[in-house]
């Protein structure tokens, strides 16, 4: 059984930026689809971004132009380069995978998840 630990939370100034890191271990190979969830307070858990093993990436609305996604499967690592950061991006940030073929920003196809990283952003 694999798991996903995530890193590189913290508390930044709004415009600031933050790079998360998520460790995949134990797995036998790279999963097709990795993304980045996450869950503001009250509020329901978002997609923010995903990429597939060949380098597909896919990012909500909402950080457009302000997030990278990158991945690097011969380390099993995935990042989250978020720049620009805004107050609405205060949240808990969660790595995700799954290796169905289809890679979307859909909570139910995600069957690992690691234990959230929080990410503070302030006036």
């Amino acid at each position: 059984q694999g798991q996903l630990m995530e890193s590189g939370g913290g508390s930044v100034q709004a415009g600031g930026s933050l790079r998360l890191s998520c460790v995949a271990s134990g797995y036998t190979h790279s999963s097709n689809c990795m993304a980045w969830f996450r869950q503001a307070p009250g509020e329901e858990r978002e997609g923010v971004a995903y990429m597939t093993e060949v380098g597909t990436a896919r990012y909500a609305y909402s950080v457009q132009g302000r997030f990278t996604i990158s991945r690097d499967n011969s380390k099993h690592t995935l990042d989250l380069q978020m720049n620009n950061l805004k107050l609405e991006d205060t949240a808990i940030y969660y790595c995700a995978a799954h290796d169905k073929a289809v890679c979307q920003l859909r909570e139910d196809l995600f069957n690992d998840w690691g234990q959230g990283t929080q990410v503070t952003v302030s006036s």
